[in-house]
């Protein structure tokens, strides 16, 4: 199909009323509303979206059956690679195949912060930390959008749990939210100017994010400068006359036109003004215009062969997505992301148990249905259908050959590549249900149907084990205890971490838990090594067999790569340099907001403040299992020659520099991470903060010298009580005094430390301290001004 160019106001200033309103909502799931009639300057197309974020689900008009694409790293997997560049070739990728299957918008990427490690939908989230999740995603952004494909930055704001996410109200103050939920939003749209970004389902003080003015007017456009347009998560418009008021462009899905009718109604009532139609009309108009630069349309060669929902693509398609390519990044992104947790010497050796020998001739037990069943993903509307799966298994046999032996271990099941069969999982716990009449479990009567048995699973996850688990772990030992060397993979089956669902708890399930105990105990018997293999996209616990175990390699949810990857690493032919982007902490009693944790009554109070993550820990003093940006090496690095300039105290322009070195025999990567502490201030703030981060290549011996630039936001805070010039509450300030400059390899491990003084921001009115806090003046933030 051809498509013309037209000109946006040109085209605009032609349309009807109901017309421009017509263009506010999809005209169905997946499509924007299409005009073309007599008179126009030129039709108007419709584009079409797709979901992401860590592959393409193009939709083929069957429910859970989509057009294959590739399946990458989970954006908690790419988290773990920080790796700018890489994310950016990953988002690119995306683009190309988004670009040959004819879909216009991708839906992502999500830089919602995890506020708990509970959250079902954390593996689509990059960090617990705004900067890093910034910087990823704008990165991510960047590589879809230089194919010619937009992106939807989502799911803003302060959509951080899944159980009632339709309707909860976040309680939180104003600098919670500018410096912990809104800084990667604010990150991103400035920095790489997404196509579209996509309001949350959950309200923000009492105010749905879809018709709060505030959120989508006042801080994204007016304080941000955003000029692109905002998109609603799919149901989540509740009030369109109020959420078009609000800022909200786009309404998805389409309503048969229902609400196109409010929006004109209130405008002939002298409820709405025809302007702001026009100006939510423009950005849709605009949205439109660049996915269709000049006279050529976004082509979708692989669909203009034919394709039949259920089909795999055919050889000529496959060539046309570039699928041979995309899966060599997506296997060399799997490996980068994997994070080596724990690497200990054997009961009888001096040398950490890994990387495993290739040249060798002892037995390796591989236990763990994981192994010939990956986990590469999450479930929900993020499931990809990927083109081809590497299972680790079969990845491991291809070097080690017939020495391996395996065993599944536990009870799992699968449909395909997104989808567990969770009545054939709660068949083999002996645990009889009816598909049409789910056994109700915590929450589980507010669930739909599939979320119902995964919440089931959940439930039989923790015991009792069945006979059927008893005998699988029977059978796991039996091989393990003929082998010299043990490689168990375990996590969390997909029912665990999904959308529209929360976890329960950090446990694995109880016949893993039960595995791995007993097969630490063939490792005490034998002096067997054990290694432990996870994926999932969460933190979990691992009591009580952690310190039994010799190795701990956490693979996340690393993509159709991940069997090749994960080999990989196991002998050593990568070195891995992935570093956790999440805490992983103890106990779940131990994460920020777990008293309040999904809240009650229709509300949840964000009391921690801007204290989570490694920021909650460290101001707590409290011990973690492993803490944020810590990833061991087959390689050692040091850190030296720490230098600090002042280049302007005025606007806070600081430049660090600091020389890192490889003093092992293997080439490496080494994630040098900068942190700025302020430990004087008016306010309670963070014991540090992370400011930069370089991902470094070093060859054995080689060194180089990391340079970061900070500026004076870098060491500001956001003072809710301030006055701006125009009359609006809050403003970022630099308060002078002592910071502190901290660059290490993970937030728990500072290699080199230097103090600076900076003094106050002279462009801003003074601080006010607490005590003379008189009458000031509620912000609209605080009045929760809606549409």
């Amino acid at each position: 199909m051809h498509v013309p160019p037209f000109d946006v106001e040109e085209t605009l200033a032609a349309l009807t009323l109901e017309e421009k309103a017509s263009l506010l909502s999809g005209v169905d799931d997946w499509f924007t509303q299409a005009i073309d009639r007599p008179g126009l300057p030129a039709p108007v197309p419709a584009i079409e979206v797709g979901d992401g974020p860590h592959g393409l689900r193009k939709e083929t008009g069957v429910d859970m059956v989509w057009v294959p694409a590739t399946g990458f790293p989970t954006a908690s997997a790419l988290g773990a690679s920080w790796d700018r560049e890489l994310v950016r070739r990953v988002g690119a990728a995306i683009g190309a195949e988004a670009r040959a299957e004819g879909v216009q918008v991708v839906l992502g990427p999500g830089v919602n912060m995890k506020r708990s490690p509970l959250c079902g939908r954390n593996f689509e989230y990059f960090s617990e930390d705004p900067r890093h999740s910034g910087e990823l995603g704008a990165a991510y952004v960047d590589g879809v959008q230089s194919t010619g494909v937009g992106t939807s930055l989502k799911h803003f704001a302060a959509n951080n749990q899944e159980i009632e996410r339709t309707r909860i109200s976040v309680v939180a103050d104003e600098r919670t939210l500018r410096e912990t939920y809104l800084s990667a939003f604010e990150r991103v749209v400035r920095t790489a100017d997404p196509w579209t970004v996509m309001c949350s389902y959950n309200r923000l003080l009492g105010v749905h994010a879809s018709q709060n003015r505030w959120l989508l007017t006042d801080v994204l456009r007016q304080d941000w400068g955003y000029r692109g347009a905002v998109v609603s998560d799919w149901n989540a418009v509740h009030d369109r006359v109020a959420a078009v008021r609000a800022g909200l462009d786009l309404e998805m899905p389409g309503t048969g036109g229902r609400t196109d009718a409010e929006i004109v109604a209130a405008v002939r009532a002298g409820e709405l003004e025809e302007s702001v139609v026009d100006d939510a009309a423009r950005r849709v108009l605009t949205l439109v215009a660049r996915a269709y630069p000049g006279a050529d349309r976004v082509n979708g060669p692989v669909m203009d062969l034919g394709h039949t929902a259920g089909d795999r693509l055919t050889a000529e398609q496959l060539a046309l997505l570039r699928a041979d390519e995309h899966h060599a990044l997506a296997r060399e992104a799997a490996a980068a992301c994997i994070t080596l947790l724990r690497n200990e010497p054997g009961t009888d050796a001096t040398a950490p148990v890994l990387p495993l020998p290739e040249a060798s001739d002892a037995g390796i037990a591989v236990i763990g249905a994981f192994a010939e069943h990956a986990r590469i993903q999450g479930g929900g509307s993020s499931g990809v259908d990927p083109t081809r799966v590497d299972l680790p298994l079969e990845a491991i046999r291809a070097i080690a050959g017939e020495r391996v032996a395996f065993a599944p271990g536990y009870v799992y099941a699968t449909k395909n590549a997104y989808q567990d069969d969770n009545l054939a999982i709660l068949a083999a716990h002996g645990i009889p249900h009816d598909e049409e009449k789910p056994r109700v479990a915590r929450r589980s009567a507010t669930l739909a149907k599939e979320l119902q048995l995964a919440e089931a699973v959940q439930h039989a996850g923790r015991g009792p084990l069945s006979a059927e688990a008893l005998r699988l772990i029977d059978e796991a030992v039996a091989v393990a205890e003929q082998a010299e060397s043990i490689v168990v993979f375990a996590g969390l089956p997909l029912s665990y971490e999904q959308e529209a669902n929360d976890r329960d708890s950090l446990d694995l399930p109880a016949d893993q838990v039960a595995l791995i105990s007993r097969l630490a105990d063939v490792r005490e018997r034998t002096g067997a090594l054990l290694t432990v293999v996870l994926s999932n996209g969460s933190p979990v616990s691992m009591d009580p067999w952690h310190d039994r175990v010799d190795a701990i390699v956490e693979a996340w949810l690393s993509g159709q790569g991940t069997g090749h990857a994960i080999a990989d690493v196991l002998f050593g032919r990568t070195t891995p340099s992935g570093k956790v982007a999440e805490t992983f902490p103890l106990a779940v009693e131990d994460t920020p907001g777990f008293p309040n944790w999904i809240g009650e009554r229709g509300t949840v109070l964000y009391g921690e403040g801007v204290f989570i993550g490694y920021r909650w820990y460290d101001a707590l003093n409290r011990r973690v299992r492993y803490p944020f940006g810590h990833g061991l090496s087959y390689t050692t690095f040091s850190y030296r020659d720490l230098r600090v300039d002042v280049v302007d105290p005025e606007t806070g322009s600081v430049n660090v520099t600091v020389t890192i070195g490889n003093d092992g025999d293997r080439a490496g990567d080494e994630v040098v991470q900068l942190y700025v502490g302020d430990p004087d201030a008016e306010v309670h703030r963070p014991v540090r903060e992370l400011r930069g981060f370089e991902k470094v290549h070093l060859k054995p011996g080689e060194s180089r010298t990391v340079g970061f630039s900070l500026e004076g936001r870098d060491f500001a805070y956001w003072d809710s009580a301030a006055v701006r010039p125009d009359g609006r509450t809050g403003l970022w300030r630099l308060e002078g005094g002592e910071f502190r400059i901290d660059v290490g390899a993970s937030s728990q491990d500072i290699r080199l430390t230097a103090s600076i003084d900076l003094p106050d921001d002279p462009s801003i009115p003074p601080l006010v301290p607490d005590a003379e806090l008189i009458d000031i003046a509620a912000s609209r933030f605080v009045q929760g001004h809606a549409g």
